[in-house]
């Protein structure tokens, strides 16, 4: 039987939640993300075809958060295979430069592959 691990795992040590910009209350958490739009996973179905105001709370290295605001608009909705949950897509209205940052910072992340060395 095969048991050596040939790849190693990396876990997420947090879930990226999304949160109402305008309450500060959680929606959901993302589900993808690319450069110019994201899908939630929520346990409430989204309103299709309506601007949503996001925010994104990073958490950095020191502790502290970093929060990216964004408008977002729901294109489609449907329940996901985890009962009592949906998944809807989201597209954003110019989404600012910290987003971006987020969305390359993930795919190295998720790339498995080591980070570049510091100039």
């Amino acid at each position: 039987m095969f048991t050596d691990r040939r790849i190693e795992r990396h876990q997420l040590p947090y879930f990226l939640r999304v949160f109402n910009s305008v309450t500060d209350k959680p929606i959901g958490f993302i589900g993808n993300v690319s450069e110019d739009g994201l899908m939630l996973i929520s346990q409430l179905p989204m309103m299709i075809g309506v601007d949503f105001k996001l925010r994104l709370k990073i958490p950095m290295g020191d502790g502290c958060q970093q929060v990216i605001d964004l408008t977002a608009c729901c294109l489609w909705c449907h329940e996901d295979a985890t009962p009592q949950h949906y998944d809807a897509g989201f597209s954003l209205h110019r989404p600012p430069a910290e987003y971006a940052q987020l969305v390359r910072a993930l795919k190295q992340y998720f790339s498995f592959q080591p980070l570049p060395a510091s100039a």
